[in-house]
């Protein structure tokens, strides 16, 4: 990773929804009404001088003893976090405890196959925008409808095979699987519907236009790469390794 980059595991816990965990690499909105905590894998003064590394040293040493592995290292004791935050059994387990307080990480019997899953996990989180375009969708225009890639609102489906795009395109094939990767209450699909519109804030007038000038299709293959990230990441968490 070059190093002027970091990156940032964004937890949310609390009652309101279950927890779930992003990694981002860039300012993330804490919500604090909501229990929401970052921990970036490298900490800086405030006039960014002192980089220091967010695992210390004696977390590196205490992993590579219990695993008796000196080949260990602090990134990938962060991927190994962040795949473990994604199993479904550790979810299950602690979900009265996420709701109250912050994950606690336990030692896995396999390591590296956390480690590698959440490193997978990382690169297709982060970099979502570059993810392929999901090959399988269809995409289906509405006849004497002008076309308009610039969105306006989204509306999925209600069986959510199906997303209205605008008036002038229905965009289908979209696998249920798709909605097992949730954020809290929604799937990742689901608050890119939701968020991805033109809105105007009532109070200040001002207009969120989510649209880019210079990539009139960005939105529209958001969705396809969304759908893709989805469906890998629901692979990826199948494959987790097992807690005990």
């Amino acid at each position: 990773m070059p190093e002027t980059e970091n990156l940032i595991l964004w937890i949310k816990v609390g009652q309101e929804i279950p927890m779930y965990s992003l990694l981002v690499n860039n300012i993330s909105d804490v919500l604090p009404q909501s229990g929401s905590r970052c921990f970036p894998f490298y900490t800086y003064d405030e006039d960014g001088s002192n980089r220091t590394e967010n695992i210390t040293d004696w977390a590196l040493a205490a992993f590579r003893e219990h695993y008796n592995d000196n080949s260990i290292t602090k990134w990938d004791i962060f991927h190994y976090t962040y795949g473990l935050l994604h199993h479904p059994d550790y979810r299950e387990k602690y979900q009265a405890n996420l709701k109250r307080d912050l994950p606690h990480i336990p030692y896995a019997p396999d390591f590296w196959g956390f480690a590698k899953a959440g490193q997978e996990l990382a690169d297709i989180h982060v970099n979502y925008e570059e993810y392929p375009v999901y090959p399988q969708l269809q995409h289906i225009e509405t006849p004497d409808v002008p076309i308009n890639l610039k969105v306006e609102k989204m509306k999925l489906s209600k069986d959510k095979t199906s997303l209205v795009y605008n008036d002038f395109l229905t965009i289908s094939g979209i696998p249920s699987e798709v909605y097992d990767y949730r954020l809290g209450t929604r799937s990742a699909l689901e608050w890119v519907v939701d968020q991805y519109r033109i809105k105007t804030d009532k109070r200040s007038g001002i207009v969120n236009n989510p649209n880019r000038e210079d990539d009139e299709r960005y939105i529209v293959d958001l969705v396809g790469r969304v759908i893709g990230v989805s469906l890998r990441t629901v692979e990826i968490v199948n494959g987790l390794p097992s807690l005990v």
